[in-house]
């Protein structure tokens, strides 16, 4: 399939774009930020930081698609990341995309993450081709398994599963899957 690369979408409020070098500082903030990593294993030092940027950079440039950089269209502000990726680890419902999103606590309440991943969504349905489309996270991170909801996902408690790359014990081991199928016909996605 052809499509610009790397690709760019628009919504409403947000562009989901290419990562620029002035996008490093307000990702390594982020990533710092112990509330928007309560669950994620750890805060990310700037290194740590840098190299994961790095990381979806090059699936981006590679791809044409990723985990886009996500500024509000009003004003340019960079407010974290959201969009599309292949899983990097195996388990029963692997191999997938998963759609998945980190912003910084400002962009937090304003149905940023629902309108951008709504737009990767549509991407990855017609544009992508893909039949499915999952996301996960831990069974306490209410914020984000709402996004889910909202964007139409739906979560089958006997697919919860451990993440192979956690430790036996790991309080974020537990893992709750949410699914979407590509939809016959009809409205799009929210936000897509």
């Amino acid at each position: 399939m052809e499509f610009p690369r790397p690709v760019e979408l628009r919504t409403p409020r947000l562009v989901l774009r290419s990562w620029r070098p002035s996008d490093a500082g307000p990702f390594a903030a982020l990533n710092a930020d112990p509330e928007v990593m309560a669950h994620l294993p750890a805060p990310l030092d700037r290194s740590a930081s840098d190299a994961l940027a790095g990381r979806i950079r090059a699936a981006i440039e590679r791809d044409g698609w990723g985990w886009w950089a996500v500024e509000l269209a009003s004003s340019g502000a960079f407010i974290g990341f959201t969009g599309l990726a292949r899983t990097t680890f195996e388990a029963a419902f692997t191999p997938a995309v998963e759609v998945g999103w980190r912003l910084a606590r400002a962009a937090w309440g304003h149905g940023y993450a629902t309108e951008a991943a709504g737009a990767a969504v549509g991407f990855g349905f017609e544009v992508l081709g893909l039949r499915e489309i999952v996301s996960f996270t831990v069974p306490g991170n209410l914020p984000s398994r709402a996004v889910m909801e909202r964007l139409g996902m739906t979560h089958d408690p006997r697919e919860d599963f451990d993440h192979p790359r956690l430790p036996a014990g790991h309080a974020l081991r537990r893992h709750v899957l949410y699914r979407l199928a590509r939809p016959a016909a009809g409205p799009r996605p929210p936000g897509a």
